[in-house]
């Protein structure tokens, strides 16, 4: 007597889960058990575990052969993610529970030796595609308030195969985990705590309310890591849109994602050895990178010119695209990159090249050798750039009331009331405008195009710099409340080209 069951599972290919169809087949033969379908070695050490964890939760293992296949076959699978699918289907292939409710759910879950399910990673994914496919899900007991985190999913949180097959049978009903209540975490830092560099926080707006990139030249310790930490807080709040695509990527790097993450703006700050692996993701079972973690938020790269210049051009595409692509031989796997990059930097080996201390011996040409290290084609993402100057002790002395700094939220709502006018606009910020869109968006009277056409010649600037000149002021413009772009906006906007 041969005997199918059909199940449904998911696999990990990057932020998105393909449906896995498990169909288990016994039939008459030597007893074997099988798994075909493109399983790595994770997969195909599932054959013990599973038999183990059936044995131990009192059911019988079936003594016959059984063909585990994993559809579609040219799909790579990884990982333990399919042990409660294939166990569950050969209880149901050997008529030790009823196959008639498997259709209604999708199963995820690493089964122990003793039955019990352990935690798998990207279950947020796996949350979203299940609720478009209308099926209910089945997920360790570790993943399932994560898994709630997406609206309109039902979940099933489970400890064991054993409650799995109550549930299934109907002799016990396994629990719905209520979606955990977290409010974005408070920031520990406020751009009150920094004293002076009032033209770095007003370029900082700027780059918050537009959503361009900015690099900070200046010398050590005038308040660049600083001021870029304090980003994040004056950035307008995650729509649960937004969160739940952070979330995604979290969910793939850790086993049970970090709650403290939702609604809450991602900073990224990796260290300047960083490798280009790194940076964009990759490895043979491909995981996103710093570019992708840091989506919906700010990435910051501290001491820009000691990265790596290989590693720094591998920025250039997703700066540009918003995603990533991972090739390797057996797929391809595309990781969301819509971040905010902010750079800091010293303009000299020493650091103190053109300080009012005349403290730097760099020569003209040790100066010219360092800058060189970015390229002009990286160089010109960066749409703010900006010297942070130091700032004389007696000054800072002076600096005692806080009374007269702004706090991050009274910064945040001109860049949420700067974003909504942007969104009424054009339906984005305008670091995304397309070149029509500029066209459209960002004209300029007669007047203004001739003083603009003669600065930007002046500047020497290209294209695309022309674009970015225009989209800087137009941001200029809407945190102004204006309609148009004034002098006063392109003038505010070539300002902040003046960092080398």
């Amino acid at each position: 007597m041969t005997s199918l069951a059909i199940l449904y599972s998911r696999a990990s290919c990057g932020i998105e889960a393909p449906l896995v169809t498990v169909e288990a087949h016994i039939s008459p033969g030597l007893p074997t058990l099988s798994i075909v379908g493109l399983p790595e070695t994770a997969v195909k050490e599932s054959r013990d575990r599973v038999r183990s964890a059936i044995m131990n939760s009192q059911f019988e293992f079936p003594t016959q052969r059984i063909t585990i296949n994993l559809a579609p076959a040219d799909l790579p699978k990884e990982g333990g993610r399919y042990d409660l699918a294939i166990a569950l289907g050969i209880l149901s292939a050997s008529q030790q529970i009823p196959p008639g409710a498997l259709s209604h759910y999708e199963f995820i879950g690493e089964l122990a030796l003793t039955g019990e399910l352990r935690s798998i990673s990207g279950i947020i994914p796996i949350a979203i595609a299940s609720k478009q496919a209308g099926r209910h899900l089945i997920v360790p007991e570790r993943n399932a308030r994560e898994a709630t985190l997406c609206e309109g999913v039902v979940v099933y949180s489970a400890d064991n195969l054993l409650d799995v097959c109550g549930h299934l049978t109907g002799q016990r009903v396994l629990p719905h985990p209520l979606a955990p209540v977290v409010e974005a975490a408070a920031h520990e830092v406020d751009f009150r705590e920094v004293k002076g560099q009032a033209h770095a926080k007003r370029a900082l707006e700027i780059g918050a309310a537009g959503g361009h990139h900015v690099l900070m030249v200046g010398p050590p310790g005038t308040g660049k890591t600083m001021l870029a930490s304090r980003l994040p807080t004056i950035l307008p709040p995650l729509t649960t849109e937004e969160a739940m695509e952070v979330m995604a990527v979290y969910s793939l790097k850790v086993r049970q994602g970090e709650y403290s993450k939702w609604r809450k703006r991602p900073f990224r700050s990796p260290h300047h050895t960083a490798s280009g692996i790194a940076l964009v993701g990759g490895g043979s079972i491909p995981r996103p990178g710093e570019v992708s973690l840091a989506h919906h938020g700010v990435l910051f790269l501290d001491e820009l010119p000691e990265f790596d210049r290989r590693v720094l051009e591998v920025l250039r595409e997703p700066l540009e695209s918003g995603k990533i692509t991972v090739s390797r031989a057996l797929q391809q796997v595309e990781f969301p990159t819509r971040f905010q990059l902010v750079a800091a930097m010293n303009p000299c080996s020493c650091g103190y090249w053109g300080d009012a201390t005349g403290t730097c011996q760099c020569t003209r040409e040790q100066v010219r050798r360092y800058q060189s290290r970015l390229s002009g084609p990286l160089l010109d993402r960066f749409e703010i750039r900006i010297q942070v100057p130091r700032i004389p002790a007696e000054m800072l002395l002076e600096m005692k009331s806080d009374r007269l700094i702004e706090d991050s939220r009274t910064i945040q709502a001109r860049v949420i009331m700067a974003r909504n006018i942007q969104q009424k606009r054009g339906g984005r910020v305008n670091s995304r405008l397309t070149p029509r869109e500029v066209d459209k968006h960002c004209q300029l009277s007669k007047r203004d195009q001739l003083f603009f056409a003669q600065a930007v010649e002046k500047l020497k600037g290209s294209a695309r710099a022309y674009h970015r000149f225009l989209k800087v002021a137009r941001t200029i413009a809407d945190l102004a409340g204006g309609d148009t772009i004034e002098r006063e906006h392109l003038m505010e906007a070539l300002h902040y080209q003046m960092a080398f």
